[in-house]
């Protein structure tokens, strides 16, 4: 198979290396030259770490390689079966994009973005063939990240969705379909690790680091909300987070925090400015948390309630099925564990205990439960 990419940024060169290592012949465009430059030496050095672990040997890491081809214009993306776009998320710059790229490929390509929370229909309609568009959201790392959402628009094929479907599997990923909604699955089910941690620290319920604690002692979760802000940078979060929250016509679940906002506006972004919710700086001390076992308790479980509704209403509004939700977010995100395999281990009954305390308590549409919880309480049912 032929593989066109766009962009030769992080996102483009790791599924120009996945492509690659599948066995695909891979084009790699950036009309900068130095970005495919960059791209390039990042990949020998990735190959050759490979080799050095053992992961590969050098024939391996010789046709990894020999398989990609750099270029500077998109008509040399004529051949291909199939094109992914990693490029800026402005869906104007996608639609000039796609609307360039049709003109050069044959009439069987599809046509995918790598977009991780635009619509795929307004993308698709750029197009003279609509229906050959679909959306492939890797995930970053993406050699690494097992997961890819698999996002049909409503113009979308069956064809082009199933061709997709079965090209990602080839690949060695695992496939999550999701509806062409804003977010996705996990972009959309994460928010409130992210937003309803914020508002524990803005109530003054708990600092960074007890939250953070919370999260990683009782959850084992890999890192704490903070953490992965900084991680991420605040400034890519907050915008992904006020993105979703207008798509989503300004529900109050997904509003985003004047504490992120006043960080990313300081230039506090985390790790890549030095300086976050933590300090980055060469010899500077953290702060400890407070390690009270039932402060730590009550905030994991708020945070957890919050992620499982989430997720619930996910599957109530046919955004994916239950097996590709707890997928995406295991394979997506690293969860310790799938958030709806999580609600029946926890038991429906607490779930919609703890929502309907939370929302008598605030009285704010954040925190109403998913009428499929309820409903599932009321007939004693499990999502597995």
């Amino acid at each position: 198979m032929n593989v066109g990419i766009i962009g030769a940024g992080t996102m483009g060169s790791g599924i120009a290396q996945v492509a690659s290592t599948a066995g695909c012949r891979v084009k790699l465009f950036d009309l900068n030259q130095s970005a495919l430059d960059k791209a390039k030496g990042a990949l020998e050095k990735i190959v050759t770490r490979l080799v050095e672990k053992g992961r590969i040997d050098t024939d391996e890491k010789a046709r990894i390689q020999a398989n990609i081809s750099y270029v500077t214009s998109l008509k040399e993306l004529s051949d291909s079966n199939l094109t992914i776009e990693a490029i800026v998320e402005n869906i104007e710059v996608k639609k000039k994009v796609f609307s360039e790229l049709e003109t050069y490929v044959s009439e069987d390509c599809i046509i995918a973005s790598n977009t991780s929370s635009l619509s795929i229909a307004s993308i698709a309609s750029s197009l003279q063939k609509p229906e050959r568009c679909v959306g492939i959201h890797f995930f970053n790392p993406a050699p690494l990240m097992k997961l890819v959402e698999v996002v049909p628009a409503i113009q979308t094929s069956k064809e082009v969705l199933e061709k997709a479907i079965q090209t990602i599997s080839d690949w060695k990923k695992v496939v999550a379909v999701a509806k062409d909604t804003p977010g996705f699955i996990v972009n959309r089910v994460a928010r409130p690790f992210y937003g309803e941690s914020l508002r524990i620290y803005e109530e003054g319920i708990a600092d960074f680091a007890t939250i953070d604690y919370s999260l990683k002692t009782i959850g084992k979760f890999r890192m704490g909300p903070f953490e992965l802000m900084d991680f991420i940078g605040n400034d890519v979060n907050y915008t992904v987070t006020e993105t979703v929250f207008t798509a989503f016509y300004f529900d109050p679940r997904y509003k985003p925090s004047f504490t992120q906002k006043r960080f990313a506006e300081a230039g506090y972004l985390g790790r890549k400015s030095g300086k976050g919710y933590y300090n980055y700086s060469e010899g500077a001390v953290q702060p400890e948390p407070k390690e009270d076992k039932d402060l730590a308790q009550s905030i994991f479980d708020r945070v957890l309630v919050m992620l499982i509704n989430e997720a619930a209403d996910a599957l109530f509004l046919n955004i994916a099925s239950a097996e590709d939700i707890d997928n995406a977010m295991t394979k997506g995100v690293n969860y310790p564990k799938g958030l709806l395999a999580w609600a029946d281990e926890k038991g429906i009954e607490w779930c919609v205990s703890k929502l309907d305390a939370l929302y008598n308590e605030y009285h704010e549409d954040r925190y109403r439960c998913s009428p499929l919880l309820r409903r599932m309480k009321n007939d004693n049912k499990t999502f597995f």
